[in-house]
């Protein structure tokens, strides 16, 4: 009888032991392929990452070229606009501007200022002469054929309202009275020439211009040139830009 225990003991042991290892080898299964499954996790996490981060480089880079062609096209807008409006470059032809100005300097001149003003530079279209009769009345001259029916520069002289004159005899310019004083001119004026009889008042919406190289310009002292309508004014001078080696502002 003790030894039947004994044996169904045993076997009882041995079945334990059989439910063990088999629970131990199921347990052992499910590691591994829980291993496996965050394996592949992994592997697909990994991907999925370096995809993302390579749509967000070309995303970069799209937005990158995009910012350079929006800021070119501002840029060039700007320098369109600029030129436009703004400034217009111009080349200087003769030498009744010097020593301020000489042959072939190029200039920027600008259509946006407030006057012109005594001492300004300016751009004239000079395709028609105004002269005074006695009463100080404009008059129009017609100066088809003339030589100086073209653009000139010049500088402002006298305004609207001003009175002009000019003394030959003590090489002077003198306005409402007060010789002046200038330290732009080549050289003194010795000619008032034949446009006016001097003093002369200018009218509203004229002006009175001389080069500053007085004995060699033709200017309003000429009845080719004569006053100067404000609607013949392109533009005030404002920057010599070549010769680069005299780059000069032209502001008064």
């Amino acid at each position: 009888m003790a030894d039947e225990i004994k044996d169904t003991t045993e076997n009882k042991e041995v079945v334990n032991d059989k439910e063990e290892i088999t629970e131990t080898i199921d347990e052992a299964a499910e590691n591994i392929d829980e291993n496996t499954d965050t394996s592949e996790s992994t592997d697909s996490d990994k991907s999925e990452s370096s995809e993302k981060e390579a749509e967000k480089k070309e995303s970069k880079l799209v937005d990158d070229i995009l910012e350079i062609v929006e800021s070119t096209l501002v840029t060039v807008f700007v320098i369109v606009m600029i030129f436009t409006y703004l400034l217009h470059p111009v080349n200087v032809v003769g030498g009744s501007m010097n020593n301020t100005l000489f042959q072939d300097d190029r200039i920027f001149m600008t259509t946006v200022y407030t006057g012109p003003h005594y001492g300004d530079i300016v751009v004239i279209n000079n395709d028609m002469a105004y002269l005074l009769d006695d009463n100080n009345k404009i008059i129009k001259r017609d100066i088809t054929g003339s030589p100086l029916k073209e653009c000139i520069i010049k500088r402002v002289i006298g305004e609207p309202g001003q009175t002009v004159d000019i003394d030959a005899e003590k090489e002077q310019v003198i306005i409402d009275g007060k010789v002046l004083d200038e330290p732009y001119i080549k050289d003194t004026v010795n000619d008032a020439f034949e446009a006016f009889n001097y003093p002369i008042t200018i009218p509203e919406g004229y002006y009175f211009v001389m080069g500053d190289n007085r004995r060699g310009s033709s200017d309003s002292r000429v009845s080719d040139i004569g006053l100067i309508k404000k609607d013949q004014i392109y533009g005030k001078a404002v920057l010599r830009y070549s010769p680069i080696k005299d780059l000069k502002f032209l502001l008064f």
